[in-house]
């Protein structure tokens, strides 16, 4: 029988093997990705739609009807259908507005479902606060309607302006409706009637495809998924999950695999931002970079005659023009690459800001020492 010292020392180096066990398996894990994360199964989509409204309530900040047609047309019409004849007569009101609603119609919305819309602002108002649009239809890419959207609209900036001065905070003419849709007309999709399913990868490449298709056997068993193309894994039923999608689908969305990327560099010069996958590689390349900046001030020199004197003044113009070459720059040497924090670390050793390193990228890149795609936004 162990004594209690003896026993913490057997269970303190036991302790500290379990740990570092638990450490090594969850490293690789961690790398790994659901399927449900990397790919969406073909039909199972949104759908936008959208409809011309009219927004009332306004506090004197909607659409001036001179200066926007096709709300004074609207709100006519709208009279009219109400039994109202305004044809011919001086209409002024400021309170209307004429907007844009969009919705996303989520996939097997069923009628009754509500939906949460943005109202947007199509003439000159100045703000849709308090508004509440009327009841406006909302169409599908066919046409049909699939959805009416009415209530108040709730905004996020305001404005506020006096005689000398104005401000506004957010975007006053954009609101949102929680709740505010309801849809009216069901999108005929069945999804446990397919005999083939389909998986659609977010982001197209053939090793993640492969992978895909390869634990989806290993699961089901036999060759029942085969990847068609990089963004596509067609899937034949089993016979044991015909007729039940659902389970087919939760038991393959949770299946882990290891994505794969190309080695790419994506750059937006309007920001000056610079993402690098962690794939990216360079070869060994030497690199000098110099500014060429020119600086131009003026200092004009005002001479005036003395009091009572005759004269005039006479304003002397004086530029002083100073160029910098930054001949001080040589040659600096960026290794070959082997991580991606390594690569990092020799661009940083340049000293340079992101701008100049974007043209020193796409430079290495015409030399061919970059060993990635360069993607420019």
């Amino acid at each position: 029988m162990l004594r209690l010292p003896a026993l913490k020392r057997l269970v303190t180096p036991l302790a500290a093997l379990i740990a570092l066990g638990l450490t090594l398996a969850s490293g690789p894990a961690e790398a790994l990705s659901r399927i449900k994360d990397l790919a969406s199964v073909e039909g199972v989509r949104t759908n936008q739609i959208l409809g011309y409204g009219i927004v009332v309530g306004l506090n004197g900040t909607g659409d001036t009807l001179n200066n926007t047609p096709f709300t004074k047309q609207s709100l006519q019409a709208m009279l009219e259908r109400l039994g109202v004849n305004t044809r011919g007569a001086n209409m002024r009101t400021a309170n209307v507005a004429a907007v844009m609603v969009t919705a996303n119609l989520p996939p097997f919305a069923t009628q009754g479902t509500k939906l949460d819309v943005t109202v947007s602002a199509l003439g000159d108002a100045k703000s849709l606060q308090g508004g509440t649009l009327l009841a406006t239809p909302l169409l599908g890419a066919d046409g049909e309607v699939y959805a009416v959207s009415q209530g108040p609209v709730a905004i996020s900036g305001f404005q506020a302006e006096g005689e000398a001065a104005k401000i506004t905070r957010g975007v006053p003419t954009v609101g949102r409706i929680a709740n505010g849709g309801l849809v009216e007309r069901e999108i005929d999709f069945a999804l446990n009637k397919l005999k083939t399913l389909r998986l659609s990868l977010r982001n197209p490449d053939l090793t993640t495809a492969r992978r895909i298709a390869a634990a989806i056997n290993d699961f089901l068993g036999g060759d029942t998924a085969e990847p068609t193309d990089p963004s596509t894994v067609a899937l034949q039923i089993p016979v044991r999950f015909q007729g039940n999608m659902i389970r087919l689908l939760t038991d393959i969305e949770q299946l882990r695999v290891e994505p794969d990327q190309l080695a790419r560099v994506v750059i937006d010069e309007r920001s000056g931002i610079i993402v690098m996958g962690k794939d990216v590689r360079v070869s060994t390349v030497a690199v000098a970079q110099g500014n060429l900046t020119v600086t131009i001030s003026e200092q004009p020199q005002v001479s005036q005659p003395n009091p009572f004197a005759r004269g005039r003044t006479v304003v002397t113009p004086q530029t002083n023009v100073k160029v910098d070459t930054e001949g001080g720059n040589k040659l600096a040497l960026v290794n070959e690459s082997v991580t991606l924090a390594e690569l990092v670390d020799g661009l940083n050793a340049l000293g340079i800001g992101p701008r100049d390193l974007i043209s020193i990228l796409q430079a290495i890149k015409t030399a061919g020492a970059l060993q990635a795609e360069i993607e420019v936004m």
